[in-house]
């Protein structure tokens, strides 16, 4: 049903990889999320909490840039895991603590010097400009919804992302303690399709806002869109709710490789949650970024 959709979505629709670092190993953690652009101009959309993320990344890097100077500055000696131990406590660094961010924009341009953000004051919802590219890695764009009255309780639609991370192009650098990336290894994640269908609307102030979805948006799938079988964007996929179902189960008995075995299991539904394409193209043109609807 979406065969063709999600070849012509898929050629706007990019992965931003991250590798992630905590302070008790020296385990590489991949992730990633979505955005889509919506003209030729370098502009797309993705969610404000991806931003956030992208943002909070220099400092959390400069962070740990800071602790490594004083770190290496300790005296190598029997003092040294004291000191070590009081740096720990004035950085707040325990185990699980982030201490490196890396990211990575994948087949987005071929170079930039930066790019240039606005951040919806209400809704997980941000734009991101590109700035200064010779060429663009993406083709076609975003062609929105003309009319949102047709979107309705039972429409099936179908987002896309990159959930699943595969890419395997990154390593610890021991030597100077830190995450990088490299050019061998896999350089991308499969994209990931998921249907559901219309089920509720999210609204504020009698205002639609936007869709949920029968169906959940998967981790790396945030920012990614929300369209029909024609390719045409409803939305944005920006989290997931979680309902208590009632349907619990605890300590019922059930027989599992020929044995009786108590389980207990809280059920839940999982719902997706869509920014409304009236928000997204109000929101484009309050910052005059061109934009493109149905025929």
């Amino acid at each position: 049903m979406f065969e063709n959709s999600i070849e012509a979505v898929a050629n706007f629709t990019r992965p931003i990889n991250s590798i992630i670092r905590t302070y008790g190993g020296k385990k590489i953690i991949p992730g990633s999320a979505t955005l889509f652009f919506v003209n030729d101009d370098g502009f797309a959309i993705t969610c404000k909490h991806v931003v956030d993320m992208l943002s909070s990344s220099d400092k959390i890097n400069n962070n740990y840039a800071a602790f490594k100077k004083e770190r290496d500055s300790l005296p190598k000696d029997g003092k040294y895991k004291m000191g070590l131990k009081g740096l720990e406590l004035k950085y707040k660094y325990t185990e699980d603590s982030i201490i490196q961010i890396k990211n990575t924009f994948v087949d987005c341009v071929d170079t930039m010097s930066g790019y240039t953000c606005h951040i919806h004051p209400n809704h997980d919802l941000a734009i991101m400009k590109f700035n200064d590219f010779n060429k663009l890695h993406y083709s076609g764009h975003a062609s929105f919804l003309k009319d949102a009255t047709q979107i309705r309780q039972g429409n099936f639609l179908c987002r896309l992302g990159f959930p699943f991370p595969e890419f395997t192009n990154f390593t610890f650098n021991e030597t100077a303690d830190d995450i990088e990336w490299t050019t061998t290894g896999i350089q991308v994640s499969p994209r990931f399709p998921i249907e559901g269908m219309v089920t509720r609307f999210l609204a504020d102030a009698g205002k639609l806002t936007g869709i949920e979805m029968s169906t959940p948006g998967l981790r790396g799938q945030s920012g990614g869109p929300l369209f029909n079988n024609a390719g045409t964007v409803y939305g944005m996929q920006f989290s997931t709710k979680h309902l208590h179902l009632g349907f619990d189960l605890i300590d019922k008995e059930i027989l599992i490789d020929n044995k009786l075995k108590k389980i207990s299991d809280y059920s839940f539904i999982h719902l997706g949650q869509c920014i409304h394409v009236d928000i997204i193209k109000s929101f484009l043109a309050e910052h005059q970024v061109a934009f493109y609807e149905q025929v």
